[in-house]
């Protein structure tokens, strides 16, 4: 069972939120009685109404988008910049499952399922990500080193990385690394970076969990097939089981 409120929300009526002001505006009937108190569950079994309209359940939807450089990982922006929700169907009830920064490219799963959102985003279940990173200056044997034990800062601790060389440019002084982390801090890849005294110029991730971007331009999208949403939800509990 699940509260009202959440409930509601799920179909994609309104936010929590606003499903708690009908609910206590006495908008919401339930078994044909009206509930005007916040906290009360529901089962599937249950006939709920709200504004004189039949609940219907929402369709769970998955998508992964390359997304582009020069787009907001949100639902709408203050200041009318274009989100990645500009690039997927209309007239349904999607967010994005995580963020990227407004300067980085990549695979960004886009979902209406709460619950699966919380699996692939949440600390406990530390699903691998994988970016391509575009160096000014040349990673020592000491930062890779410092990289793969995981790197401590004066103010923060990551955990252990994998890196990989793809390309050394030493005219211009500049490195592609492939790096895979475990974490999802805020503008991690390149606080590590700074950290060991390198901009990064460019980034692109490449890979989460088992999803990639190929056969993806950017601002192109696709539907996850079932057995992929399958295999992100094991590797969640493979990764959580890990972590105990």
């Amino acid at each position: 069972m699940e509260r009202l409120q959440k409930v509601i929300a799920q179909a994609g009526i309104c936010s929590r939120r606003k499903a708690e002001e009908l609910i206590q505006a006495g908008k919401v009937k339930v078994n044909g009685v009206i509930v005007k108190t916040l906290g009360v569950k529901v089962s599937g079994g249950d006939e709920v109404v709200v504004n004189g309209r039949p609940l219907t359940k929402e369709e769970k939807v998955y998508y992964v988008i390359n997304k582009p450089k020069g787009t907001i990982c949100s639902v709408r922006d203050e200041k009318d910049r274009q989100t990645v929700l500009d690039y997927l169907p209309k007239g349904i009830r999607i967010y994005p499952v995580g963020r990227l920064d407004y300067d980085t490219s990549g695979v960004l799963l886009v979902t209406n399922d709460g619950k699966f959102t919380n699996r692939m985003i949440h600390p406990k279940y530390h699903l691998p990500k994988t970016y391509i990173v575009n160096l000014q200056g040349m990673l020592s044997g000491e930062d890779i080193f410092r990289l793969k034990s995981g790197l401590k800062t004066k103010t923060e601790k990551y955990a252990p990385a994998k890196v990989s060389i793809k390309q050394k440019d030493y005219t211009r002084d500049r490195m592609i690394v492939e790096l895979t982390i475990h974490e999802g801090k805020n503008h991690q890849v390149k606080n590590m970076m700074e950290a060991l005294g390198h901009q990064v110029r460019r980034l692109h991730r490449s890979r989460f969990g088992t999803i990639s971007d190929e056969g993806l331009r950017p601002g192109e999208y696709r539907r996850l097939k079932p057995y992929e949403i399958k295999q992100l939800t094991a590797m969640s509990d493979n990764e959580g089981d890990d972590k105990k």
